[in-house]
């Protein structure tokens, strides 16, 4: 009988750090800007932008955060409070259904993180680290990371704190409509959500501009 061959031991997956934001040199201040929201069917897309200190965030935080996508919602919410304790400074901000609807969703989300940037408390920031491969038009050196929130704990800490702000309004409005779902699928085009737009009909913070909603306004005249 062959030999088993040796199993690989598993390579833990490295938390975003700060290399990116060292990259441009001591001193400077550096913001992380990162958007939740774009596949959706209804609500807005939010963005935050945070600052974190030259060291970071604590340890015991640091070993926890990640792409928000990547941490489940309890930890978010309990990490959210430590991430907004600890930055200098950050903001968040949104763009509206109708605000997606009339620019369309790619410049929808450059100005949520636009409007982030913006409302930062404190000194502008010498530099921004946006999630993704665009930039918004703003006053300061920027750089598009591709995968940002895996690799920058800037823009990691400002997806979390934009996916537990949508979250939350998610959460409110699904009070006002509790058909779709929203405290659960967080307006993403599940089948409960799909269902509920067939059976109920459009609500004022869908997406018109998106297929399915499109779809479901014309059936209903």
């Amino acid at each position: 009988m062959p030999a088993k061959a040796p199993r690989k031991a598993a390579i833990p997956r490295q938390r975003p750090d700060l290399s990116l934001e060292a990259g441009f040199g001591p001193g400077r201040r550096v913001c992380g800007i990162d958007e939740v929201g774009r596949g959706p069917l209804c609500g807005p897309v939010v963005a935050a932008a945070v600052v974190l200190p030259p060291e970071g965030l604590p340890p015991e935080i640091a070993a926890q955060i990640d792409d928000s996508k990547a941490v489940n919602r309890r930890l978010r919410e309990e990490i959210e409070p430590a991430i907004r304790a600890h930055a200098l400074a950050f903001a968040i901000a949104e763009a509206s259904a109708a605000e997606i609807d009339e620019l369309n969703i790619h410049k929808a989300t450059l100005l949520a993180m636009k409007r982030a940037y913006l409302a930062l408390p404190g000194p502008a920031p010498d530099a921004a680290l946006i999630d993704g491969k665009f930039t918004p038009d703003i006053a300061c050196e920027r750089v598009a990371v591709v995968k940002g929130d895996s690799r920058s704990q800037s823009i990691a800490a400002a997806s979390i704190l934009a996916k537990v702000a949508r979250d939350s309004e998610m959460l409110r409005l699904s009070v006002q409509y509790p058909h779709y779902g929203w405290d659960r699928n967080a307006g993403y085009p599940t089948p409960e959500h799909l269902e509920a737009l067939t059976r109920h009909g459009v609500t004022p913070h869908h997406r018109v501009s998106f297929a399915p909603v499109k779809r479901q306004r014309a059936l209903s005249g």
